[in-house]
């Protein structure tokens, strides 16, 4: 479904169902180099058990018009003027890794919009390294066979994990490519920039009102566990450990969402 936002269309997918101007709402929002389609097990399942649902594109991702927003307070303020188009008073903020940032913001924005803050692979702060930053300015091919391999754990290295006909890493490199091809720019650059930049994370936590989640993976070397300890204390968090790599959604869809239903229950 499209909405004006800012001046601009925005992406969001429905989960399936046709959108509905009342019930509540849970926002997903994608990491660095992806789009809505991250999401769509955990979109259907929300959509089809009495929730609605936008999982969107963020701006110059996908399907949402550009330029890529410069900052993670940017794409907060973004995030709550798409829910103000959609007529969603509160919702329920679920982000994966850059995403989990900006749920983070956005539940700091707004602590009365925010009925729950669920953060998936996350870590604050979330640095990247200069190796990876300079390789995505360089070599954006490159860095992306990069954050592919360090995404997945070895469980998930081989064709048809954790299904036959899958190959989550195939998957996964081919997304961001695409989504690469399509920006005006180095848009991986951008976004690793974006989370790296990220410094407010600490007083965005203090302002959160609502119950928090964070659902990480232990063989995560992108946001590794021991990242989210902090996080965890600032929030009075619920952690949800699930044996995997960074890619949770794909990696462990199963676990993933029964962590889900724990954090938002139907």
């Amino acid at each position: 479904m499209k909405f004006d936002v800012q001046g601009r269309t925005a992406y969001a997918y429905t989960g399936g169902k046709p959108w509905s101007a009342d019930g509540p709402c849970v926002v997903f929002i994608h990491g660095a180099l992806n789009d809505h389609s991250v999401w769509t097990l955990l979109a259907r399942w929300y959509a089809h058990h009495g929730h609605r649902v936008l999982a969107v594109d963020q701006p110059g991702h996908g399907r949402s018009d550009g330029p890529p927003l410069a900052s993670v307070e940017a794409l907060a303020d973004w995030v709550l003027a798409l829910m103000d188009a959609a007529g969603v008073p509160s919702a329920h903020l679920v982000g994966h890794s850059m995403g989990s940032l900006i749920a983070l913001e956005a539940a700091s924005r707004a602590p009365e919009r925010a009925a729950a803050l669920v953060m998936v692979g996350t870590a604050y702060p979330m640095k990247v390294s200069d190796a990876l930053l300079s390789t995505a300015r360089d070599d954006p091919a490159r860095a992306i066979a990069m954050v592919t391999a360090f995404s997945h754990s070895g469980i998930a290295s081989k064709p048809s994990y954790p299904g036959p006909g899958a190959w989550l890493r195939g998957g996964a490199n081919a997304l961001m490519h695409r989504i690469q091809s399509d920006a005006d720019g180095n848009l991986f650059e951008h976004d690793f920039r974006v989370c790296d930049a990220y410094a407010g994370g600490v007083e965005a936590a203090r302002r959160v009102a609502g119950p928090a989640h964070l659902i990480i993976g232990t063989r995560d070397v992108m946001t590794p566990p021991k990242a989210t300890k902090e996080l965890a204390g600032m929030l009075d968090a619920t952690v949800h450990r699930i044996v995997s790599g960074h890619a949770l959604m794909q990696e462990a869809p199963d676990a993933v969402l029964n962590a889900m239903r724990a954090a938002i229950p139907a």
